[in-house]
């Protein structure tokens, strides 16, 4: 019987404890009312929960009506919500399918909270899970993509994964079980509709259990992804530190292309650049990738991953008035003035001038092409350009250096050297010292 396939599932698969109260998704249609049926016969305490996304006229309030009806003949407790998805997708620049996933999830998180429920329930069940990896290998997926639905994904179970949508419409039947039909499941201008009404009868007619190969290939799939997970996570955590992927590193692991993969696509990086970044490896140093949130330069020994997600950008040039002992913004610096004489740190985060010698007001600014300074002990000029590739820094380093300038002329560069025309000397009395904060 479907509802000892149900428990034993449940059971085998850890999702709810005797007893136990859970919120269940309720659209009215048939999987659901499934669900909600077999886990009150299993004495589970539920608590229905329906969204209304109003995408489908009255067709969704005739749902919501319908779910209201059902759960108060079923003395089943209910709570209900609107929600205005088109807005919702407009303002986050998502698909409405998009939109409506994550509004319920949410909204179903917070019910559960409210009511101290332990787990949400969605009816999920076997041939979602084989439209699924189709979707996926459409798509184009790692691993991850062709193991199907999961049956625990943190507080969301899907109790019905193991059983079939002709099991389901057969307990519906027997058990005279009312539903809504949403008319929209019989488009098949949606993708996975398509794989459903047209995808799915092509492969039967070469395998009539298509599904139940394809079922059966995704969970075995699934338990390889854990010992895969397992190998990769070690290779990301060798190769990858501080923003930084080692290209040498990256090199022994058994399947860098691999690595590149997991680490970058869910970052932003389409499969077609990931491959981009594999075959540079060997290439010169300098060239750049971008996903919408993030940006991958290619140095000598390393990829070097910045998130380009950040606020407004700095502005060219901030001031630094006499009086001011701190400063938090674009760094954090704080400044004193002391007497001679004082101990002199020799840390590159402390810098030490004669005071008397300052002019106000200080400038800190990016450095930029052009700047040069006289490095502390030195006598002649130096470029920073040429500085920064004596020091071996790479581009992005460069790019987040910051100078500070007394009278027009730079006077540090600010965490990496000091100049030398406004060094501490004998004749010294004040002595303002500037230190940079992590």
């Amino acid at each position: 019987m479907m509802i000892d396939k149900v428990r034993e599932y449940i059971e085998n698969e850890k999702l709810l404890r005797a007893g136990e109260k859970v919120v269940v998704g309720l659209s009215g249609g048939m999987d659901s009312m499934a669900l909600i049926d077999l886990l009150t016969r299993l004495e589970y305490r539920c608590i229905a929960a329906h969204c209304n996304f109003h995408l489908r006229g009255e067709e969704s309030l005739r749902d919501a009506n319908f779910v209201k009806e059902w759960c108060k003949e079923a003395q089943i407790p209910l709570v209900t919500i609107d929600f205005d998805t088109h807005r919702h997708a407009s303002h986050r620049k998502i698909s409405i399918e998009m939109a409506a996933r994550e509004l319920r999830y949410d909204w179903f998180e917070t019910i559960r909270r409210e009511q101290s429920a332990d787990s949400i329930a969605v009816a999920h069940h076997r041939d979602d899970s084989v439209e699924t990896v189709l979707l996926n290998l459409i798509r184009g997926t790692g691993i991850r993509g062709v193991t199907g639905i999961v049956p625990r994904n943190q507080r969301v179970i899907r109790p019905l994964l193991n059983v079939s949508r002709d099991e389901i419409e057969a307990y519906v039947a027997e058990r005279k079980i009312p539903y809504v039909v949403d008319s929209t499941n019989a488009e098949d201008a949606y993708i996975r509709n398509a794989i459903r009404l047209n995808i799915i009868p092509a492969l039967e007619t070469i395998n009539p259990r298509a599904k139940e190969a394809i079922h059966r290939t995704s969970r075995h799939l699934s338990e390889v992804e854990k010992i895969y997970k397992q190998s990769i996570d070690q290779s990301i955590g060798s190769v990858f530190n501080n923003n930084r992927i080692s290209i040498p590193l990256l090199r022994e692991t058994p399947s860098p292309r691999a690595v590149l993969y997991e680490l970058l696509f869910p970052l932003g990086f389409s499969p077609s650049t990931i491959e981009d970044v594999y075959q540079c490896m060997e290439g010169e140093p300098g060239k750049f990738f971008f996903s919408a949130t993030h940006r991958l330069m290619k140095d000598r020994d390393f990829f070097l991953l910045d998130n380009t997600e950040k606020g407004p950008p700095d502005v060219a040039s901030y001031t630094i008035h006499e009086g001011t002992d701190e400063i938090q913004h674009p760094i954090h610096l704080t400044l004193r003035t002391e007497e001679m004489p004082i101990e002199i740190r020799k840390e590159r985060d402390f810098l030490y001038l004669d005071a008397d010698k300052v002019v106000y007001p200080l400038q800190l600014r990016r450095w930029e092409q052009g700047d040069w300074f006289v490095p502390f002990g030195m006598k002649g000029r130096k470029k920073l350009s040429d500085f920064f590739t004596d020091s071996k820094l790479n581009r992005k380093e460069k790019e987040e250096v910051w100078v500070l300038l007394s009278g027009g002329q730079i006077v540090w560069i600010v965490g990496r050297r000091g100049d030398d025309r406004l060094r501490v000397t004998e004749a010294t009395k004040r002595v303002l010292v500037i230190e940079q904060h992590s």
